[in-house]
């Protein structure tokens, strides 16, 4: 019989806590069960083991994500949408290290929930970028730089790789508006003649 007060959400919220304070390798069933004060079997009742408990972290992470780049993104449009969203990525990566690790997740086949997070991550950013002049393959480059830069620029700040002295939300800044003057290229690039 399941513990009373012990459901799915709340196990997802006390993993998404493990790994926010102590990285994902740490997020155990035993690690788990010990914060929730309960033996590890009583997690089977709730969740599908540890590569279950892992793919609702990734739902949950991607889902969380994607509500601070959209409530980021509301009311403004352009490079301003693309700096808000941007900062509010490299922030969320900030606030939950062990989190944000998990939204990197590539879906297994079928994995239709965590396709479904995703998807509405990715149509956000398209929606960003529709005002740039790109094509409908040029605008899955585009993503596909952003996610390179955020990713690259959370990993280095994450591990300690930004030692010099300088402002990271001004190198941040920089580097979206080089991004930004590099796409406006490839929708020119689109519009020009053979």
């Amino acid at each position: 019989m399941a513990r009373a007060g012990l459901d799915r959400h709340t196990l997802v919220l006390a993993a998404a806590e493990l790994a926010d304070a102590h990285g994902m390798e740490e997020v155990t069933l035993a690690a788990l069960a010990a914060k929730l004060g309960v033996r590890s079997p009583s997690l089977y009742n709730h969740i599908n083991g540890l590569p279950g408990l892992r793919t609702l972290l990734a739902v949950h992470g991607l889902e969380r994500l994607y509500e601070v780049m959209s409530a980021a993104t509301e009311g403004v449009s352009g490079e301003a949408a693309v700096h808000a969203m941007s900062q509010a990525y490299i922030g969320f990566a900030r606030q939950h290290p062990g989190l944000y690790q998990t939204t990197l997740k590539a879906p297994e086949q079928g994995d239709t929930t965590l396709e479904a997070a995703g998807g509405k991550i990715l149509s956000l950013i398209l929606q960003v970028l529709s005002g740039f002049g790109l094509d409908e393959e040029g605008k899955l480059h585009a993503v596909r730089g952003l996610r390179s830069i955020l990713h690259g620029f959370s990993t280095l700040e994450q591990q300690g790789g930004f030692g010099m002295p300088l402002d990271l939300s001004v190198s941040l800044t920089r580097l979206i508006r080089t991004y930004i003057a590099g796409i406006r290229c490839m929708g020119a690039e689109a519009d020009s003649p053979e």
